[in-house]
């Protein structure tokens, strides 16, 4: 019997799926994507395990602000992040530490 599975994720990201829902979308390119769906997208991530990174949806974090989505850094679990709708995706990236930070 298995008692690991490898993957490739450099890190791993959780977000909110019920602060998703409740905003109706609010990110991606039309402003109509759930951040979670929207992110992977914005950085060519691949499903599953054999991604660079994971950015999983879960069910209710219990925090539920208004108008925005409740992520957590796994590798930074005692912050978590408040991500209000329409915010720039690089920005979310950057302060995931899934993107490099900007120069200057």
């Amino acid at each position: 019997m298995k008692t690991q599975v490898r993957s490739n994720w450099s890190s791993t990201v959780l977000v909110c799926a019920k602060c998703s829902k409740r905003l109706g979308g609010g990110f991606g390119p039309k402003g109509k994507q759930p951040l979670g769906k929207a992110l992977r997208q914005h950085l060519g991530l691949k499903k599953g395990r054999k991604s660079a990174a994971g950015v999983v949806d879960v069910k209710c974090l219990g925090v539920c602000p208004r108008g925005a989505v409740t992520v957590v850094d796994a590798a930074a679990s005692r912050e978590w992040l408040l991500v209000p709708a329409g915010t720039d995706l690089d920005a979310v990236a950057r302060a995931l530490d899934l993107l490099p930070a900007a120069d200057g």
